[in-house]
């Protein structure tokens, strides 16, 4: 197997990865701190407005960290959400991580389609052996025709 150069891919020996991960600036443990600190500083505030007689800031303080604890632990299910591509010799596996669910495909390499599913911006479709996987939701538009050629031309020189 030649050495390429991929833009989106790494090469580790005779194997060829794309990994594809959604863009997060927060990690779900920084996130984790993040919200440990709203919880102090609002149930202080509140506990505050309580000893003063405001009997009902405390409740509400309640249900507003309940609502943003709520936002967190969703982002936080998909901040590790990603699509991972590998090429070996015989064959092509594509393994989507999304919510913590794995779906895993594997194709014969000579078998396997790389085309885009509608027009050249819309996701890429992998496609062989009567399977079907969707690809490509953590590139850009712009950049997924590029992705898709990249793994068409691995696929032939490989």
């Amino acid at each position: 197997m030649s050495n390429p150069v991929f833009r989106f891919a790494t090469v580790q020996g005779q194997a060829i990865h794309w990994f594809l991960r959604r863009n997060c600036s927060v990690t779900p443990a920084q996130l984790g701190w993040l919200y440990a600190s709203l919880c102090v500083v609002t149930l202080g505030i509140g506990g505050l407005f309580w000893a003063q007689g405001a009997l009902l800031v405390l409740p509400f303080a309640w249900l507003e960290l309940a609502a943003v604890g709520i936002a967190f632990v969703v982002y936080a299910r998909h901040a590790a959400d990603r699509e991972h591509i590998l090429l070996t010799d015989r064959q092509l596996v594509v393994e989507l991580e999304n919510a913590g669910h794995l779906e895993r495909a594997e194709f014969h390499r000579d078998w396997v389609r790389v085309e885009p599913e509608a027009d050249d911006r819309s996701l890429i479709e992998v496609s062989g052996q009567g399977r079907r996987v969707i690809v490509g939701r953590y590139v850009r538009p712009e950049l997924r025709p590029a992705l898709a050629r990249e793994i068409r031309r691995a696929l032939r020189e490989a």
